[in-house]
């Protein structure tokens, strides 16, 4: 593919972007809202807020699209969660909390900055070019209404451009022959990944799954006996990562150098003040 862009330029607006999404499922608020819908188990509100633009879906489709939870964990919660709220009740509320959430991180005067506003049309733009084809969790998206409020639209965008990327990668994860747990456990070596605790925590995994993964990596050369990427397990990780850049280019192909470059630096200021406002775990990221 000919590209007007930087090398990586894409990939550095979707790393300022992706987290302002995610800052939904560490929020307080999410916890307020859901349990105001009737929720009490965290682990069920997170799954309910992720899957919900997909429909009243059950383990089996979300274990497709999320792709490294274990089943077992969402045949606990799935199909059930609809029982307690449907899924127009849960985007409602997956709405609310990230309204509270940016206005309790980014502050009033952020979110009615005419910076926000510009990056909210920004990133809208860059969505106008994601393709729906084999993208459930975009296209499950962007079937959802753009807020009104340019911090809802921004958030509303900044999803849009995460679960695009999100479902090419899973391309390149299968085409490198990765299973779920192998590619948590090699994303984790690269000390980009989570730390294994909240790996284990949230996706259904026991230890045993995780040694176990890792002794396979072992055997394919990619991590080391101290558990450590390789030469060829780095490698592999860099294709993966530049394989995810092809499949997703067309957005930021469609907003331009100018555009990314001005998109990359609003969305790093608003980063950097949701998380120096605590907008996630100190020990979320990392090997140990």
């Amino acid at each position: 593919m000919t590209t007007s862009l930087p090398p990586r330029a894409g990939r550095r607006c979707h790393n300022a972007l992706n987290p302002l999404h995610s800052t939904l499922y560490f929020s307080p608020d999410l916890d307020r809202e859901f349990g105001a819908l009737g929720f009490t188990d965290p682990a069920a509100m997170r799954l309910a807020a992720r899957s919900a633009p997909l429909g009243a879906v059950g383990a089996g489709t979300v274990a497709a699209t999320f792709y490294n939870y274990r089943h077992e964990l969402l045949a606990r919660h799935l199909p059930a969660v609809w029982e307690t709220a449907s899924p127009a009740a849960v985007l409602d509320a997956r709405l609310r909390t990230a309204d509270a959430t940016l206005r309790r991180l980014l502050g009033e005067e952020a979110v009615a900055s005419p910076e926000m506003a510009e990056a909210a049309a920004l990133a809208l733009r860059a969505a106008e070019a994601c393709t729906r084809h084999a993208r459930p969790l975009y296209s499950a998206n962007a079937d959802l209404p753009v807020p009104g409020e340019p911090h809802l639209a921004y958030w509303h965008a900044a999803t849009l451009l995460r679960e695009h990327r999100g479902d090419g990668h899973l391309a390149a994860l299968l085409s490198a022959g990765l299973d779920p747990v192998e590619a948590l456990a090699s994303h984790t070596a690269t000390g980009k990944g989570m730390a294994p605790r909240w790996v284990l925590g949230t996706r259904g995994w026991g230890r045993a799954d995780w040694e176990a993964a890792r002794e396979r990596l072992r055997g394919r050369g990619l991590l080391d006996a101290d558990g450590e990427l390789t030469e060829r397990g780095a490698r592999l990780r860099s294709e993966l990562e530049e394989t995810t850049d092809r499949l997703d280019a067309a957005p930021y192909e469609h907003l331009g150098a100018a555009g990314v470059e001005r998109l990359t630096e609003l969305a790093r200021g608003f980063l950097i003040a949701a998380a120096g406002a605590g907008a996630f775990p100190a020990d979320l990221v990392g090997k140990g």
